[in-house]
């Protein structure tokens, strides 16, 4: 069986297809560790006054910012609220970013951060107290040029409004130093749904391509939070048969179809998907084995291994989240005709809007939501095309291909500035 440590996951899976991509594109050792290495790690103590069970008491929590890599341009990544964050995650995610950033062509390297801590265990004012120090202490280090923090795993455009204006308070307004802002403090249109709505798009391609109807098409998205929710609200207005979701808390299912837009207002109501009218429960791991034609993990790291890979029915995955998949389970399923379009194309959607909104910010020219879209879609398609191609003359999977590209890109950047 496979050993998972959810922990050492990403730093796992990031050597093993980094590996694979050194070897194919004949790089010397001081090359690789020159892609590998951090320009810089932070870690920063956030002390907090906080209030539990009638009592007050000052908890520290630890803060990481992980620069990776800025040869193509500013560093750029999301900042996560989470129990588990640790340095080794946070450097394996800032490295995934700059191969993001590489592989759509935009004017970014990778940078990572996070927190660990529950955003549900403070309250708001807590909340808003701790986003706020963490700028504080990151504030040498980020810049409108230089390091562009954006919402992840338990952060959204309110922590980045408080960022803003932290960061606003010493530097004069500066609405391009976050991304995935409110549309009020210059966020873009489209950007909250950005990313949902990129992997929806290239599961459109998918369907397209194979000639499925998407009516008879069944999907199982596997995580209900922004990305989960707007894929799959983007994949119903596509006309495609939603059969399972699953929050947190658990899962439901309808062989015969979920109306999302009442799943949407039902988690509203009640806080979760349990109890959704015309749908049977069913774990978070039962919806991974459930007979489909498309999987979408839209949850956390590591959800498909090897202890659980062998169950998996699904012809087509789409990774929405992060890593979801190790890299041995990987393998496994790609052996059995399984067809994965990775993380790194499938959820870039929101990088890609995070650009434009960056360049709205900068330009002071507010986007219209529907071009943030189509371009979004274009550009993607495009990327898609040109990973599918080099995948097929190479005759490598589509993750092979993809880091192929992007490595190749950095690569060359690093040489052309000069080392």
């Amino acid at each position: 069986m496979e050993q998972i440590n959810v922990q050492c996951h990403c730093q796992d899976n990031q050597k093993h297809y980094l590996n694979r991509a050194f070897d194919r594109l004949r790089l010397s050792e001081s090359q690789r560790e020159l892609l590998l290495a951090s320009f810089r790690e932070t870690t920063i103590s956030i002390p907090l006054r906080i209030h539990e069970n009638g009592a007050e008491s000052v908890r520290t929590f630890s803060g990481y910012r992980v620069q990776h890599n800025h040869a193509r341009g500013p560093f750029k990544g999301g900042l996560r609220f989470h129990p588990n964050v640790n340095l080794g995650e946070i450097r394996a995610l800032a490295q995934l970013m700059t191969w993001k950033t590489a592989l759509v062509d935009i004017p970014f390297g990778g940078a990572k951060g996070g927190i660990n801590v529950d955003p549900k265990a403070l309250s708001v004012t807590e909340l808003e107290e701790l986003t706020k120090r963490c700028c504080q202490k990151m504030s040498p280090i980020i810049g409108v040029h230089e390091d562009i923090p954006a919402p992840d795993v338990g952060t959204n455009p309110q922590v980045m409004a408080w960022m803003m204006e932290e960061y606003s308070k010493t530097n004069g307004f500066r609405p391009a130093i976050v991304t995935g802002k409110p549309v009020e403090l210059g966020g873009v249109k489209g950007r909250l749904e950005a990313t949902g709505h990129g992997v929806a798009h290239l599961i459109r391609i998918t369907a397209d391509e194979q000639s499925l109807d998407p009516a008879h098409c069944r999907v199982a998205v596997q995580g209900f939070g922004n990305v989960g929710s707007h894929c799959a609200k983007s994949l119903a207005a596509m006309g495609f048969k939603i059969i399972a979701l699953s929050d947190s808390r658990g899962g439901v299912v309808a062989q015969g179809g979920i109306d999302v837009s009442k799943a949407v207002d039902h988690r509203k109501e009640t806080g979760s998907l349990s109890g959704l009218s015309g749908t049977k429960a069913i774990s978070n791991a039962e919806l991974l084995e459930l007979a489909c034609d498309i999987l979408v993990p839209a949850a956390m790291e590591a959800t498909i291994t090897c202890d659980n890979d062998i169950a998996i029915k699904a012809d087509f995955i789409f990774e929405a989240a992060n890593m979801p998949i190790t890299h041995m389970a990987d393998e496994r399923l790609r052996k059995r005709g399984i067809v994965i379009v990775p993380d790194l194309i499938a959820n870039v959607g929101g990088v890609l809007a995070s650009y434009y909104e960056w360049v709205q910010n900068l330009q002071q020219y507010p986007w219209d939501g529907g071009l943030v879209l189509s371009n979004l879609e274009k550009r993607l398609s495009f990327v898609y095309q040109q990973v599918q191609k080099l995948a097929k003359e190479r005759q490598v999977d589509l993750r092979a291909a993809a880091y192929e590209i992007a490595i190749g890109r950095v690569s060359y950047a690093i040489n052309l500035r000069g080392f």
